[in-house]
């Protein structure tokens, strides 16, 4: 299989405004087409922004709705894959959530964040209750979560164990924890065997300072791409070959020993 190339979308769009952050995504799936990337990632509640307060019922759309539809349309027009942090309503239930559409602009696999972080989404949101949700993409094996949730190791190594090659974490994560980003991203992507996209806001909104740093994470916890403090496109490949390689060298999944870890849970 030839690599995915995958475009991280580093962008806090515009607040409240689900129709300039529409016209956002169009253009940078425009440029990250132009690459040749097959996915396009962007970070978490890209659609409406992070600091929404009580615009969250308000701002909040089902799974397919119309930026559902929207979005869908932007993934055919321009052949790649997108990604997109929302506010979803399931009835009178609003979750923290991230969908995955398909170049077809079919709906591929829907998550709902299952660790919320901070009063802001305990209040607004209520946590998802599947930890892992997966989809077949060019081949691979597609896995998301959403920002707090892969700081638990439990939730990732779930992932490694259910065979997830490439794990996609749109993310809205603030100053002072950009050590998230620099060094424990990559270190997942290390202990887990798998490549790890995580895709953040930037810059001031509301209360919130968020430090950029989106990063793709390679089996080996090398970045293969790496953005910096601002609005930035970055791409990095997704080798399937690589991660074969390095799954094939590496003991750690192959060594565990489940029957001492019965004390965890």
């Amino acid at each position: 299989m030839p690599p995915l190339r995958t475009a991280l979308l580093q962008s806090s769009g515009r607040l409240s405004d689900v129709a300039a952050n529409l016209k956002t995504l169009d253009e940078a799936a425009g440029r990250a087409a132009q690459t040749g990337a097959g996915l396009i990632v962007c970070p978490e509640l890209f659609l409406t922004g992070y600091a929404i307060g009580d615009d969250v019922a308000r701002l909040a759309e089902a799974a397919d709705g119309p930026s559902a539809q929207a979005v869908a349309d932007i993934a055919v027009r321009h052949g790649l894959a997108v990604v997109y942090g929302y506010p979803e309503r399931d009835g009178d239930t609003v979750y923290n959530a991230a969908q995955l559409i398909g170049p077809d602009g079919s709906r591929l696999a829907n998550y709902r964040k299952t660790h919320l972080f901070g009063c802001f989404e305990q209040e607004a949101f209520t946590p998802g209750d599947e930890p892992v949700v997966q989809a077949e993409l060019n081949g691979l094996r597609i896995g998301m979560m959403i920002c707090y949730d892969v700081e638990f190791p439990e939730n990732v190594r779930a992932h490694a164990l259910a065979g997830t090659d490439l794990l996609l974490v749109p993310t809205a994560q603030m100053h002072p924890f950009q050590f998230v980003a620099e060094s424990l991203v990559p270190v997942r992507a290390f202990e887990n065997q798998m490549y790890v996209a995580y895709v953040n806001r930037t810059g001031p909104e509301g209360e919130f300072e968020f430090v950029g740093l989106s990063c793709l994470a390679g089996p080996d916890g090398v970045a293969r791409a790496r953005a910096g403090r601002g609005t930035e496109l970055v791409v990095g490949d997704v080798d399937p070959e690589f991660l074969a390689a390095s799954r094939a060298n590496n003991p750690y999944l192959r060594d565990r020993r489940p029957g001492l870890y019965a004390s965890l849970v």
